[in-house]
């Protein structure tokens, strides 16, 4: 057995910045990692969907050129290898450069290997026990397979992001955030692609408007969405690829070439040995966690998406600054101080802060709207990119920000002006004042807020 004074388990976005920390402070530190260097963000989600969302964008806008009066002779075509070589290459800069990192910082062992826990403080891997008075558990999620899709080759948002070619059509379950980019990133690439979804409306989380202004962008490239499926399941039929949408009936069935399942993940913790341990998990395997991230055994903590606390890369490395915060710098820093924030990334992209419509109405409180269409925006008709709208909530009495959906051109860059002020526990009025740069996308912004209204 090998003694450290801190143990971290997954490379992940807080993992190898908290081993990182405690190195630098003097612990004998190990950080474990069974697979890839970097954890999904950079190898399956974040960094190779955006890279291929970015290849996407540049073929759609290249069917467009006749709008803004560039002409292309020939057929616009994409290649897929030439689409995954470019990712791989990106992918493989982030992850080595993780691996680097680690393997050269001083104080700081790398081990790798699958670990488990033999009890609250030893970890196994591949034979060799590990034993710390800190250990930090960062082993992230995946992909939920659920049952009904036995005997067909299904596609992950691992998996789908390695294909090398076009499918023909694309069936995509799940009308949700990893669902709706990889179904317009492929729709772009020249899929027929039908979105799939058991709710009565795509991404349910958001409010309806948003919700029906994300429909209408995808509708508007050609894409399929079958809402209200029920009693979803997947076959295959003479080389194809059958999903049942009503069994009910009887004969709703779409067809295709290839399914995505897109329907929710699970957390990487049922191998970790937690069974060993007193590591208490609720229902579906997430850590349980209090405010600063510790587990029910003291020494002990869960970071990033296997705790359930946000399950973003934003909010894993956040994770990471708020046990060292707490940890080194005697700064007692807390899960629940942070504003939810986060994006969807079709394009135009969503950016999401604070509270929604529907939840200020639940929360009964005396608020304020305000809504602008992105058509009142010079600089997203100049571009050729008016889908969309902005909407923000005030609280009519504090005269603070509560929450606001940008769904529109760089949505998921400029709420970022309003997520500041909300930080910064300010009055709209700082920014409603403010004077932002013409012609911009920013600058509807302040024009909105002067046009604030009781929401009723």
């Amino acid at each position: 057995m090998e003694k450290f004074d801190a143990i971290i388990i997954g490379t992940g976005q807080a993992g190898p910045s908290m081993a990182a920390r405690c190195a630098a402070e003097g612990l004998k530190t190990a950080i474990i990692e069974k697979n890839k260097f970097g954890g999904t963000c950079v190898n399956d989600g974040c960094t190779p969907t955006k890279t291929m969302v970015a290849s996407a964008k540049a073929a759609h806008m290249a069917r467009r050129g006749d709008e803004f009066g560039v002409k292309i002779n020939g057929e616009i075509s994409v290649d897929m290898k030439k689409v995954k070589e470019r990712k791989d290459a990106i992918v493989h800069q982030s992850n080595s450069g993780v691996e680097k990192w680690l393997k050269n910082t001083k104080n700081l062992t790398v081990f790798e290997g699958h670990a488990r826990f033999k009890n609250n403080n030893t970890i196994e891997v591949d034979g060799q026990e590990l034993q710390a008075d800190k250990i930090y558990i960062n082993v992230g999620g995946r992909a939920r397979v659920p049952e009904g899709y036995e005997g067909v080759d299904v596609l992950t948002n691992t998996s789908i992001v390695d294909l090398d070619f076009v499918p023909e059509h694309l069936l995509v379950v799940g009308g949700s955030y990893i669902g709706l980019e990889f179904g317009q990133m492929f729709r772009r690439f020249g899929s027929e692609v039908t979105i799939i979804e058991t709710a009565d409306r795509l991404v349910k989380r958001e409010d309806k408007d948003v919700s029906q202004g994300i429909l209408d962008i995808l509708k508007n490239e050609g894409i399929n969405v079958e809402l209200n499926a029920s009693c979803i399941s997947g076959k295959m039929e003479n080389g194809k690829i059958v999903v049942d949408v009503d069994c009910s009936s009887g004969d709703r069935k779409v067809e295709g070439s290839h399914l995505l399942l897109a329907v929710g993940r699970v957390p990487n913790t049922d191998d970790l040995g937690l069974e060993n341990t007193d590591i208490k998990v609720d229902s579906r395997g997430f850590i349980q966690t209090n405010d600063n991230l510790k587990t029910s055994v003291e020494g002990v903590w869960a970071l990033g998406d296997c705790n359930g606390q946000g399950a973003f890369t934003h909010t894993a490395y956040n994770d990471f600054e708020i046990a060292a915060a707490n940890l080194f710098d005697n700064d007692p820093r807390k899960t629940s101080d942070r504003i939810p924030c986060y994006g969807l990334y079709i394009d135009p992209a969503l950016g999401r802060i604070g509270m929604t419509e529907d939840q200020v109405r639940a929360s009964g409180k005396k608020a304020l709207i305000t809504t602008r269409t992105m058509k009142r925006i010079s600089r997203a008709k100049e571009k050729g990119e008016a889908q969309g709208f902005m909407k923000i909530l005030v609280d009519a009495e504090s005269k603070k920000i509560l929450g606001a959906s940008i769904l529109g051109i760089e949505g998921d860059e400029i709420i970022h002006s309003l997520l500041d002020i909300m930080y910064a526990d300010a009055p709209y009025t700082v920014i409603s004042r403010a004077v932002h740069i013409h012609p911009t996308v920013s600058e509807l912004i302040p024009t909105a807020l002067h046009d604030l209204k009781p929401l009723v």
